[in-house]
C-alpha cells in the first residue's frame, strides 16, 4: 500500500491536548515526568500519547482516547497482553487473601517450586519486585564467593541495572563516585578475546562476567560455552540476564535454548505479566550464601518488604502455568515472523535496506534507523515513530504479545508499508519536509 504523502487525509493528526496537560503537571511533580526514563516524553515524538489509562490484550487507550495497537508491551514486560483474564482472575483470587505478611505466605514455596521446575539449571530462587534488584543480588554473591570487586559487563548490551556498579559504566553517571566506576568493565558481544584480554589486564580481580545471551545478534557457535568455561578457569561467575529472553526466547529460558547453564541468572518482565515480580537463580552452592545453612559468611541478599508480595506471585505463577499449556512462545515467533516479512517486503520494494533494518528474535524483533549517510539517526527514529502512531500503532520496538492476533500484525504491516513511504521521501527530499517537533534523544546522556 503506497502512502501519499506525510499529510495524507486518511490519517489526520490525533488530539494530545489532554496528554500535553498532563505530562506538564507530571514534570513538575515527578523527575523526568515518569518512572521509567524509556516511557519519558524525550524518547517519543512531539504529536504522541501522553499517557495511557487502559490496555486490553495488544490494544491500549490514551488519556485523550485514542485507540493503538501496542508493541513493546509495556517494555516487553507483558508477553500474554494486557489484563490477561487468568493472570487478572489469579491475582483477584489471591489478593482477596491479603498480600503481605509478617511471615512467609505458602505461595512463595509453590511460586519457587512452578519456578525451578522450568529453570532447570537452577537450584534456588529468591524472588524480588525488579530485574535491577535481581541483578544486584547476583553480583553480590559473586563478589562474596570469589573476594574479588570487579564486574566485567557486555558493553554492547544496554541496560542491567539502576544500581551504581552499571550506572556508572554509561553515559549517564552523576552521582556515582570514581572509585565504583572503576570496579566494572567492559567486553564487547560475540568476541571471546575481548573478554580474554580483560580477565588478563585485572588478574585475580574480576568477580563475575554479567552478559544477556542475545540481543539483536545471535551468539556466534560455541561462545556462550566458552565464556564460561572462562570465567571457569579464571575463578569467576557466570551470570546470566534473562530479563528480556526469558519467557520470549524459550520456556525453560535462552540457557536451555542454547545449551549453557549459568551459575547465576535473573528473570523478570514476562514473568507477571505487567506484574512487579524479577527472580534470582542459581546454583546451590552460591545462592545459599544469602541463607543461613552453611558455614560461610553470611550475604545480605534480596530482603525487602515487598519482595513476596502474594499477588505478584501469583501472576507468575498463571504466567508459568500459561506458558505450560498454551502455546506462547510458537505464537510469539508465528506472529513475529508474519511481522518480520511483511515489513521486508515493503523495505525491498522501497530499496530501504541501507536505512531501515529489523534485527533480534521473531519473538522479540528490534528495529534500527538510519539517516542517508547510513548513519544510525535519532531523527528518522522519531520520523518513523511519528508516522506509526498518526496510524494508530505505538510501536518503539516490535516486541509482540501472544495477543497479538493475524489481523493485528496485518494492520501493522500496512501501517509500516505507509510509514516506510514517508521514510524514503524524507530521505529524498530531506527530513525536514517532514519531521514534525524535535527528535528523540537517547536515554542515557550527561545533559538534558
Amino acid at each position: 500500500m503506497r502512502a501519499k504523502s506525510a499529510s495524507d487525509s486518511n490519517h489526520p493528526p490525533k488530539s494530545y491536548a489532554r496528554g500535553a496537560a498532563l505530562s506538564k503537571k507530571a514534570h513538575a511533580l515527578i523527575p523526568g515526568g515518569c518512572h521509567t526514563y524509556a516511557k519519558g516524553d524525550d524518547q517519543f515524538p512531539e504529536a504522541a500519547p501522553g499517557f495511557i489509562v487502559r490496555g486490553q490484550g495488544c490494544h491500549v487507550w490514551d488519556v485523550d482516547g485514542n485507540e493503538f495497537i501496542e508493541y513493546g508491551m509495556g517494555l516487553r514486560a507483558v508477553s500474554l497482553g494486557h489484563a490477561f483474564r487468568p493472570v487478572v482472575e489469579a491475582v483477584e483470587k489471591q489478593i482477596q487473601l491479603g498480600a503481605n505478611f509478617v511471615r512467609p505466605a505458602t505461595i512463595e514455596v509453590e511460586a519457587a517450586e512452578a519456578f525451578l521446575g522450568l529453570i532447570r539449571g537452577a537450584d534456588m530462587v529468591k524472588f524480588t519486585k525488579d530485574g535491577s534488584a535481581a541483578l544486584d543480588g547476583a553480583v553480590k554473591l559473586a563478589r562474596a564467593h570469589t573476594g574479588r570487586d570487579m564486574v566485567a559487563i557486555c558493553g554492547d548490551h544496554p541496560f542491567f541495572s539502576s544500581s551504581d556498579w552499571f550506572i556508572g559504566s554509561t553515559g549517564m553517571p552523576g552521582g556515582i563516585p570514581e572509585w565504583v566506576r572503576a570496579h566494572t568493565v567492559k567486553f564487547r558481544y560475540n568476541s571471546l578475546a575481548s573478554l580474554e584480554e580483560l580477565f588478563a589486564a585485572h588478574v585475580g580481580k574480576i568477580s563475575c562476567v554479567v552478559m544477556e545471551a542475545s540481543k539483536g545478534e545471535e551468539p556466534a557457535e560455541g561462545y556462550l560455552e566458552r565464556v564460561h568455561a572462562l570465567c571457569r578457569q579464571e575463578g569467576a561467575l557466570f551470570v546470566l540476564d534473562e530479563m528480556i529472553t526469558g519467557f520470549r526466547w524459550h520456556l525453560n529460558g535462552a540457557q536451555r535454548l542454547y545449551g549453557i547453564e549459568p551459575d547465576l541468572s535473573s528473570f523478570g518482565k514476562a514473568l507477571g505479566n505487567g506484574f512487579a515480580v524479577s527472580a534470582l537463580a542459581g546454583k546451590r552452592e552460591f545462592m545459599q550464601l544469602g541463607g543461613v545453612n552453611h558455614e560461610h559468611e553470611r550475604v545480605f541478599l534480596l530482603s525487602t518488604t515487598h519482595g513476596a508480595e502474594t499477588h505478584a506471585l501469583a501472576a507468575a505463577i498463571a504466567v508459568i502455568r500459561t506458558y505450560e499449556t498454551e502455546p506462547v512462545i510458537e505464537t510469539l515467533y508465528a506472529r513475529g515472523d508474519q511481522l518480520r516479512q511483511g515489513i521486508a517486503r515493503t523495505v525491498a520494494e522501497l530499496k530501504l535496506e541501507d536505512h531501515f533494518t529489523m534485527g533480534g528474535r521473531s519473538s522479540c524483533l528490534v528495529y534500527g534507523t538510519l539517516d542517508e549517510q547510513k548513519r544510525p539517526s535519532q531523527p528518522f527514529r522519531t520520523l518513523f515513530l511519528q508516522e506509526l502512531l498518526r496510524r494508530g500503532i505505538l510501536a518503539p520496538s516490535f516486541a509482540i504479545s501472544y495477543s497479538h492476533g493475524e489481523a493485528d500484525v496485518r494492520l501493522t504491516i500496512d501501517a509500516v508499508s505507509e510509514a516506510l513511504w514517508v521514510y524514503r521521501r524524507a530521505l529524498d527530499e530531506g527530513i525536514g519536509r517532514f519531521l514534525v517537533g524535535r527528535p528523540v534523544k537517547p536515554v542515557f546522556r550527561r545533559f538534558a
